[in-house]
């Protein structure tokens, strides 16, 4: 859960979304990102115009990074998440529901296992 969604008191509510749909929690802690660390999940937006942009999001207050399981997982998250876009996210995904912006969007999922497993890696060792 990305700070957006800290700051504004929805970790309980996103938490419920993924545990009513058969996910099960992990792993999960509240944190504040430090730049390596959210330079190292974005690194594949390194060089792009709203790279920096992205950076100062994820780093500016505490965020939750979780891992979720059960049967298709990461199809699943995704599908509970939405679009990136929450104004396209179709009716009541995480996105649609909580989203702010484009930019603001709440909730970040992995989209391949390889990701995941990147993923995983930065945020817990």
């Amino acid at each position: 859960m990305k700070p957006d969604a800290v700051e504004r008191n929805l970790i309980g509510s996103i938490l419920v979304e993924y545990e009513r749909n058969g996910l099960k929690i992990s792993e999960m802690k509240l944190m504040k990102a430090s730049t390596t660390i959210a330079e190292q999940h974005y690194a594949g937006h390194t060089g792009k115009p709203f790279f920096d942009r992205l950076v100062a999001y994820l780093t500016r207050s505490p965020l939750v990074p979780l891992v979720l399981e059960g049967e298709n997982a990461i199809n699943r998250v995704r599908t509970l998440n939405g679009t990136t876009d929450p104004e396209d996210s179709p009716d009541n995904t995480i996105r649609a529901l909580y989203g702010l912006s484009l930019s603001e969007n709440t909730v970040h999922a992995s989209d391949s296992t390889e990701s995941s497993e990147r993923e995983r890696a930065i945020w817990f060792g």
